[in-house]
């Protein structure tokens, strides 16, 4: 009986070989490399020289950001004008609101109030952005479907906005705060 299978054949040039076709692992080795040095020149290329100088950060952003014009006053600048406001603010829910988070950046206002006056705002759109109901609120903050609640009317026809809460005849003749 004669076994009929398949020959084993020894390399041509005498020598075992670890790896079978080692040249592909070559290849691949170099493909690797070739791909490692272009992502490294790459990154020099792309990545600002800053970057880093402060943890995971430009550090050039910071004197960048201090170039911009300073465009917000501050709540204490407009509170200095704006006494009667602040009193009104005090007795309602958006005490600890900044001014200029619902009226916009207002520095040039604060240095020179005659040369900007600024806009009447629209509650309806306004007071949407912080009340529109939404599920991922705490419950305990104020929320309303506007489209249910005013109908369109715009909020400052019921509501003052700085202090919005709407009080009867009584309640504010006894002085009570809410």
């Amino acid at each position: 009986m004669r076994f009929s299978g398949p020959a084993i054949q020894t390399p041509a040039h005498g020598k075992n070989h670890v790896f079978k076709d080692i040249e592909h692992l070559i290849r691949l080795a170099a493909v690797m490399a070739i791909g490692l040095i272009a992502f490294i020149v790459l990154r020099a290329a792309v990545v600002p020289r800053s970057f880093g100088q402060y943890g995971h950060y430009r550090g050039a952003a910071i004197a960048e950001a201090a170039a911009h014009p300073i465009s917000y006053a501050g709540h204490t600048v407009c509170e200095g004008c704006h006494t009667d406001v602040v009193e009104q603010k005090k007795l309602g829910k958006h005490v600890g609101v900044p001014c200029e988070a619902c009226h916009g950046p207002l520095a040039k206002h604060a240095d020179d109030p005659a040369s900007v006056t600024p806009p009447k705002l629209d509650t309806a759109v306004l007071c949407a952005r912080c009340h529109e109901a939404n599920s991922a609120k705490p419950k305990w903050f104020p929320q309303v479907v506007t489209a249910d609640h005013s109908g369109g009317v715009a909020c400052d026809t019921c509501h003052q906005p700085h202090k919005p809460r709407i009080e009867d005849e009584k309640t504010a003749a006894s002085g009570r705060k809410n």
